[in-house]
């Protein structure tokens, strides 16, 4: 069984058109939405392919009109492009995001996977760094688990943390891991790999470029589109 694992697509079809289709199940750890210029057609996709899904702060922003609680140089970035994703989607899009879990449980030939979108202590809004002790901790929530997978941060990384995997993919659709390509993991024969692939990221700043949105705005996004860097 070969699975991908992506998150924080944020709305950039254009990063989700390029992920390889090589695999038997994909799962999506949340942000569909918020950032990019093609919330729907995002939303869309998950919807035809993803067999678990789960909703991220910024999905529960979207859907519910919520703080989405992101960093202070993203709020003004967020509250912007929310108001244009919530313009652009359906009444059926945001009931879809409103009804996605904030976390699941998947077991596969005996490893048992926890999935969130922050931490298992706080499933929409925790920024963990990779390297925080915190994921050694035992959390109720992830009991059990041997694997656990998050996103949130859009820094890919895995580590050990005594006899527990924590991953995270980073972002497919706004990377902060120092260059514009796309992340995703792969997990096969109780292994993960994380990988990266380029994709047409003119075409999506191109698009952000149009948006009804402060330039200020539209700057700062298309700065961390091409650098893979926070402004």
């Amino acid at each position: 069984m070969r699975i991908c694992i992506i998150s924080d697509l944020h709305a950039n079809i254009e990063a989700l058109s390029g992920l390889p289709r090589d695999y038997d199940e994909l799962w999506v750890l949340g942000d569909l939405v918020n950032y990019g210029p093609d919330p729907a057609e995002t939303i869309e996709f998950v919807r035809s392919h993803a067999s678990t899904v789960l909703r991220g702060n910024h999905d529960n922003s979207v859907g519910f009109g919520a703080d989405c609680r992101c960093s202070p140089r993203f709020r003004a970035m967020a509250d912007a492009t929310r108001d244009f994703t919530v313009s652009a989607i359906s009444a059926a899009d945001k009931q879809y995001l409103r009804n996605l879990p904030t976390c699941a449980c998947r077991q596969l030939n005996g490893d048992v996977f926890f999935l969130c979108h922050a931490t298992p202590a706080d499933l929409l809004y925790e920024y963990r760094p990779p390297d925080s002790p915190l994921w050694a901790r035992e959390e109720e929530a992830s009991s059990g688990a041997n694997v656990i997978l998050a996103g949130h941060t859009h820094l890919p990384f895995s580590h050990t943390f005594r006899n527990r995997l924590v991953a995270n993919p980073g972002s497919l659709g706004q990377s902060k891991a120092g260059d514009s390509r796309a992340r995703y993991a792969i997990w096969q024969d109780g292994q993960i790999e994380l990988k990266a692939y380029p994709y047409p990221v003119e075409k999506t700043v191109a698009k952000i470029l149009a948006l009804p949105v402060p330039e200020e705005v539209k700057h700062d996004l298309v700065q961390v589109l091409r650098t893979g860097k926070v402004p």
